[in-house]
């Protein structure tokens, strides 16, 4: 039984990490100014996070000698293969095809997905606050991007496909994390995921893109990449590892729903994007889903 205050603690950290991940768009957007392709961007985002990893990882190992058993580590590639990898991919992919609003309507399915997979491979019970806080979230996610919802153009279906399976894989490394984060530690099963995921990337980029494409950028967008690395990925995901051994994967996956929220707050800032009256609406009604969720019933 997780208590109050830790459970508190483990949403602040939880809604800090999705805000932080969801500064990435705004840093993307402003990278593609400069006419990069979506790879070389990603290429940058994990390669410049990679030292990092493995320098707190190697720490990590130095101090403690226990070893990780073949069965772990085959899940421990499979959840780094799926979580930062396929997910991204797929995601960046969709966005080729369909509108950014759709794409976010479509990805925050993620919540129940994490929940049907945590009933199904770990029989981990959804409780009733659970359900209304994924059902308020939910409407205020549509609230806020009900105007963007118009399907047209070519291809819209695969990028809707595309974004489904964005959703799922993520999904699916957030129910293994929940499982593998008490086994490891939430440093070094971040440290493990983030490096396979950087791995996959950098095969991905060396088979299909000739590799003097992210030698020769423009200046900005390399500081870009460098603050999507520190601030859109090193940071949040110790963050996001951390609320999830502390509040679990379903309480996190409610927490995201606060992603597409921050990343439109972001943009009025940062990029001059307008902000309606119905889009701060959303945001209040997935607020009271997260503090309906952070609501602790007193006993008599």
């Amino acid at each position: 039984m997780v208590k109050p205050a830790s459970k508190n603690l483990g949403i602040l950290i939880g809604l800090i990490g999705v805000v932080l991940f969801s500064s990435k768009a705004i840093m993307v957007k402003l990278a593609y100014l400069y006419q990069v392709d979506t790879l070389s961007l990603l290429l940058l985002r994990m390669g410049f996070a990679l030292p990092f990893y493995i320098a707190i990882l190697c720490y990590l190992e130095y101090k403690k000698s226990s070893k990780i058993g073949a069965k772990t580590f085959l899940w421990l590639l499979l959840f780094g293969f799926v979580g930062y990898y396929l997910a991204s991919y797929f995601d960046f992919l969709g966005l080729k095809y369909i509108k950014a609003g759709l794409e976010r309507i479509i990805l925050f399915i993620y919540p129940t997905i994490v929940v049907l997979l945590s009933y199904v491979f770990l029989k981990i019970k959804v409780s009733k606050k659970q359900r209304i806080a994924i059902a308020i979230t939910y409407l205020g996610v549509l609230i806020t991007f009900w105007k963007e919802l118009s399907v047209t153009g070519s291809n819209v279906w695969l990028g809707v496909l595309l974004v489904i399976f964005s959703a799922i894989t993520y999904a699916s490394y957030l129910v293994g994390s929940g499982w593998l984060i008490p086994k490891l530690g939430v440093l070094r099963f971040t440290c493990y995921a983030m490096i396979v995921s950087t791995v996959c990337i950098l095969i991905h980029y060396s088979a299909t893109t000739p590799l003097k494409t992210v030698l020769n950028l423009a200046t900005p967008v390399y500081i870009y990449g460098l603050g999507m690395a520190i601030i859109a990925t090193l940071m949040p995901s110790f963050l996001v590892s951390c609320s999830i051994k502390t509040i679990g994967a379903n309480s996190f996956s409610i927490l995201g729903s606060v992603g597409p929220i921050s990343t439109i707050v972001l943009a009025y800032l940062f990029l001059g994007e307008k902000l309606s009256w119905l889009q701060l609406l959303g945001m209040l009604v997935v607020i009271m889903g997260i503090i309906y969720l952070s609501i602790n019933k007193q006993k008599p």
